[in-house]
């Protein structure tokens, strides 16, 4: 329950994007401002306007330092992004002392109309390690690029949901929409009495799996699909789609799978209700 608040979990949308997206516009703003200040226009406003920026964009890193730790410790030990994740954590603390350090020395002199020099060169470092721990946040949690392309389908598979009911159905089966229209790795996703799961056709087969995935809530219809797994779109979670189990974290949580089968060239599915097993409680 202590991680929710900074997971953002009680939000249902993940908090530190927004917190990176805040401090990194709001200290490139501050760059600017000084930049302004030094090549055409020497103004106590524009240096004050500067510190403000700052001290707000400070604000908002100490915070994003906060959940990414959060984050950081959630990701699984010897894994890639918990190896990966070190250096961006010491890339984003080395980022809020510069812009500390910058802004205390900055206070004595909000009544100059010229900024020193060194404090310019000072947030232009700190903007580009900045700018490298973005980078390195990338590429730890979001997709490989490749495989991003790769898996590019028509959206016209989840532009709409389609909504349906077991209920009057003897054996608790619902048909979901003509086998045809899913082809080899394309997804769709259906309500079912308002369980939302997502279907994929693999090597031929037919699997279902609930659609959000157990760490932040990300499309698993929009995914990337390889060697019989899925991979969240949002932040490289991996799951079985055959077993809904934890191939590769941030996710702790297992998948509820469902059953799922084709009769007479239409797809029908199967839900039931039950709390996924943490990954741990399930052999590996």
């Amino acid at each position: 329950m202590h991680k929710h608040l900074p997971q953002g979990k009680s939000l249902s949308h993940p908090l530190r994007p927004v917190l990176v997206h805040f401090q990194t516009g709001l200290f490139l703003l501050s760059l600017l401002l000084d930049l302004i200040n030094l090549i055409w226009l020497p103004s106590k406003a524009l240096l004050r306007g500067s510190f403000y920026t700052m001290a707000f964009a400070l604000g908002m890193a100490v915070a994003a330092v906060v959940t990414g730790l959060v984050d950081w410790l959630n990701t699984r030990d010897g894994g890639p992004a918990r190896r990966a994740g070190i250096y961006h954590v010491l890339l984003n603390l080395a980022v809020v002392l510069i812009f500390a350090v910058n802004l205390s020395l900055r206070y004595g002199m909000l009544e100059q109309a010229e900024l020193p020099l060194p404090l310019l060169i000072l947030s232009l470092v700190g903007v580009v390690l900045l700018m490298v721990s973005d980078y390195l946040s990338a590429t730890m949690f979001d997709a490989d690029s490749s495989a991003v392309r790769h898996q590019r389908r028509s959206l016209s598979a989840f532009e709409r949901t389609i909504s349906v009911s077991a209920q009057g159905s003897p054996d608790g089966f619902v048909a979901i929409a003509d086998a045809a229209s899913l082809g080899e790795g394309e997804t769709l996703r259906a309500v079912i009495d308002g369980c939302v799961a997502a279907i994929v056709r693999l090597d031929g087969q037919l699997y279902a799996f609930q659609d959000f995935c157990t760490h932040r809530y990300g499309p698993l219809s929009e995914g990337a699909f390889h060697n019989g797994q899925v991979m969240c779109p949002w932040h490289r979670s991996c799951f079985d789609v055959r077993t809904g189990r934890v191939t590769q974290g941030p996710a702790s949580v297992n998948l509820n799978v469902y059953e799922v089968e084709e009769r007479n060239g239409t797809i029908y599915a199967r839900v039931h209700r039950r709390q996924p097993l943490r990954a741990r409680e399930v052999g590996s």
